[in-house]
């Protein structure tokens, strides 16, 4: 769907076709809350209820057949309009406001931008890079690239890809402090973690074919995923990262791996985060779906250990 003015009124047509806010859910990439309360605002803004919500079913008000019929002829006419602007505009242009962690952004996305530039010379990236939780509208950030279960939101979410997580160390801290084998090892060392990210102080393992949460400890913290892997590669500590933020290090023998048949790599998805009715913006579809090939080229790929 693709309604860039009133995104509430599309999604208020499309559960009347579908019937169930999870079915619109399934399909836009919106949570079933989220699609509730968009069409509470709506409800608001027009201050008459539309629907009658009970556990079985969904059903119109008066006031909501009335709506409907408008609305249905509200949005044809916008699908003409946007057909009519979208070809105006021929390529896509204009500045791109995107958010990122720092280690998807220096080790993935900073290397892909040359090519986007040069295929479209048309636009400009403003990229925001922070391993805090930013509010994408607040900040009017177009795309957001997240790691991992996300918060319920009313931002549409689009998959880009999935990272794994790898455990390691370097050569000289493994001569130094020895070579964990077992996942009760780890207690003896000195592990890395990232400040303001306390879950990842718990590291996933399988004992005799269940998961086991070994808790982690360590003399640094670093609020940066970037700083915890050259402080890794160092020798500071044994560090739990995403595939693709070790390769180089893991290849080149800087870092060693380490636990690889008792760990649980835990793959998580790589998220595309875009405001309601965004997605149809030429520069915003673009930079999407340039992500989407280019994570798809390569490895596993995501913001390291977020």
């Amino acid at each position: 769907m693709k309604h860039a003015l009133s995104p509430e009124i599309a999604i208020f047509i499309r559960t009347l076709e579908l019937g169930t806010f999870a079915a619109v859910a399934a399909e836009t990439g919106f949570s079933s809350s989220g699609i509730s309360r968009m069409i509470s605002r709506l409800e608001d803004s027009l201050g008459a209820k539309l629907l009658h919500r009970s556990t079985r079913r969904l059903a119109l008000t008066p006031e909501g057949e009335t709506f409907a019929g408008h609305a249905r002829s509200i949005l044809s006419a916008m699908e003409a309009a946007e057909a009519d602007v979208s070809r105006s505009m021929g390529r896509p242009r204009g500045l791109l406001r995107v958010n990122s962690g720092t280690a998807f952004a220096n080790h993935k996305l900073a290397p892909m931008l040359p090519r986007l530039l040069k295929d479209y010379p048309d636009l400009s990236v403003d990229l925001s890079v922070t391993d805090r939780r930013i509010d994408p509208l607040a900040d009017q950030t177009d795309v957001t690239i997240r790691v991992g279960p996300l918060a319920d939101s009313d931002l549409v979410a689009i998959r880009l890809g999935t990272v794994r997580r790898v455990i390691a160390a370097s050569p000289d801290y493994l001569a130094a402090r020895g070579t964990p084998t077992t996942a009760q090892d780890l207690g003896d060392h000195d592990c890395l973690l990232l400040t303001g990210f306390p879950q990842q102080a718990v590291w996933p393992m399988v004992e005799a074919g269940r998961r086991v949460d070994i808790a982690v400890k360590g003399a640094f913290k670093a609020d940066s995923a970037d700083t915890l892997l050259h402080a890794a590669i160092a020798g500071a500590g044994i560090i739990r990262l995403g595939d693709f933020l070790g390769t180089e290090a893991l290849s080149s023998g800087r870092l060693v791996p380490l636990l690889a048949g008792c760990h649980d790599d835990d793959p998580q998805p790589i998220t595309a985060l875009v405001s309601p009715g965004r997605l149809a913006i030429p520069r915003i579809r673009v930079f999407v779906d340039f992500l989407k090939a280019g994570l798809a080229d390569g490895p596993s790929s995501g913001p390291s250990v977020r």
